[in-house]
């Protein structure tokens, strides 16, 4: 049997009796030895409430990430607590840079009527903003909910996509389990790999954690960097790459830019993309969150990096699938909450009075997040092995996971106090969240505050 139980859930460590959580671990099970267990967690099951198991897809992502971390470091316990992972899922709301608060969802991104039913948009960054707008044919802010309501929500989904920009119709779960868009994931693994034989990697130094593991991040926004500041806690060596023509929002560099450095580059220059490829010979891990196909021109596909690269780890994510009518569709944690029927079921009145609703974190950038972490230190742990290859997540596929877990109406949250820690940054004093692991009894830190955006060179250090 191996590592695989014959149940999808694993129990609490606290009560034999505590209700289960996901065993997402078993995605990455044939690529380890057998006889792993999934490791231990301490606390309560449930605190944030609501119709669905979101604890449980918190709980079982962060197991994944920690079961994979305690393979790959034998002999280290490797543990956490339920409200270090709810304080994880949350930490955009816990962050505060010189003592204020950061900035949410902007004016045009949320909830807004259709002529028919509801849509989501979004406009947090200024290129998005523009899709929207060109696509409503508007000039002005203060203009987009007008226009929205004059068009069915069929319409707008369609406009401001082809535009390059986010909205799409709040539909039910079963609306979207029948589009072709949902069943190009629905029966994929959590965490699809890809392998190849590889020369055997050295062994790490017993207790060593990721020390010396180099990894080239080009994820923006909120899973990908999640992870990278992670494994940047464990030891690794991670360079954050983003595009000089679309700057990251400063407030979310400072959120997820922990443990990491950060540069830029114009991928379009021949220069810039030589010195970023030049990286790659002595990298560990690239960590991808690109639409798909949308760096293969410059040669930092997924099958580009491992034809040139074959000893490289690659660990891809995306909004919707690689595959599929949606594959090249851009999205966001609250755009696939929106299309796949969450929003629905945190949704309340009925009739014209319905509401759509969001989950209480962003649950799907965090969770697809830590499956990300736990791909990279699964693929490193398999190159010792003779094993090698690629990873790939959706948030879509995470909310399909969501979505199948039992439903939990009815449950009171329950407040967790969250595990906060203070340090100086170039923005000023950080109020933040911990990485949210125990290794040997020892909360893991972040070694380094967030640098400046685009401060770093184009080396390992």
């Amino acid at each position: 049997q191996g590592c695989i139980h014959n149940a999808g859930m694993d129990a609490a460590s606290t009560s034999p009796e505590a209700e289960p959580i996901p065993a997402l671990w078993h995605s990455f099970c044939q690529l380890l030895p057998d006889g792993i267990e999934p490791v231990s967690w301490t606390g309560p099951r449930r605190w944030w409430g609501g119709p669905l198991d979101v604890e449980g897809l918190a709980l079982g992502s962060m197991q994944a990430a920690a079961t994979a971390l305690a393979v790959c470091s034998p002999g280290r316990d490797v543990t956490f607590t339920s409200a270090a992972v709810a304080a994880w899922f949350d930490s955009f709301s816990h962050l505060r840079i010189a003592g204020s608060p950061i900035q949410g969802f902007g004016p045009l991104s949320g909830f807004r009527r259709g002529a028919d039913g509801w849509v989501r948009i979004h406009g947090n960054y200024p290129h998005h903003e523009r899709a929207l707008l060109d696509a409503l044919a508007v000039t002005r802010a203060s203009e987009v909910e007008a226009a929205l309501r004059e068009l069915p929500v069929a319409v707008i989904e369609d406009a401001v996509t082809g535009r390059g920009g986010l909205a799409t119709a709040v539909r039910t779960p079963q609306e979207w389990a029948a589009m072709p868009a949902a069943q190009a994931v629905a029966n994929e693994p959590w965490i699809r790999f890809s392998t190849d034989p590889a020369q055997v990697a050295e062994e790490r130094r017993e207790g060593s954690l990721l020390e010396g593991l180099r990894i080239l991040d080009l994820t923006r926004v909120i899973a990908g960097p999640s992870a990278s500041r992670l494994l940047g806690a464990l030891g690794a060596d991670v360079l954050r790459v983003d595009p000089t023509a679309l700057p990251e929002l400063e407030h979310q560099h400072v959120e997820t830019g922990f443990a990491k450095r950060s540069a830029v580059a114009d991928f379009g220059n021949r220069e810039q993309l030589a010195r970023v490829r030049m990286l790659l010979p002595t990298a560990d891990v690239v960590l991808n969150a690109y639409r798909p196909g949308a760096l293969d021109r410059f040669g930092l596909g997924v099958e580009a990096l491992r034809t040139d690269f074959p000893d490289l780890a690659v660990v891809c994510l995306d909004a919707w699938g690689d595959h599929g009518p949606w594959a090249g569709r851009r999205g966001f944690d609250s755009i696939v909450q929106a299309a796949t029927g969450v929003a629905h079921v945190y949704g309340t009145g009925e009739g014209r009075g319905f509401t759509p609703g969001a989950l209480p974190v962003q649950a799907l950038d965090y969770a697809t997040g830590l499956g990300m972490a736990a791909a990279a230190v699964v693929l490193m742990t398999a190159r010792r092995r003779g094993v090698t290859g690629s990873a790939h997540l959706s948030l879509a596929r995470t909310a399909a996971e969501l979505l199948r877990m039992p439903a939990t109406a009815g449950l009171m949250p329950v407040e967790l106090d969250p595990p906060l820690q203070r340090m100086m940054s170039d923005y000023g004093e950080l109020i933040f969240v911990p990485p949210p692991l125990m290794i040997d009894g020892r909360k893991v830190e972040y070694p380094d505050p967030p640098q400046r955006y685009g401060s770093a060179a184009l080396d390992w250090k």
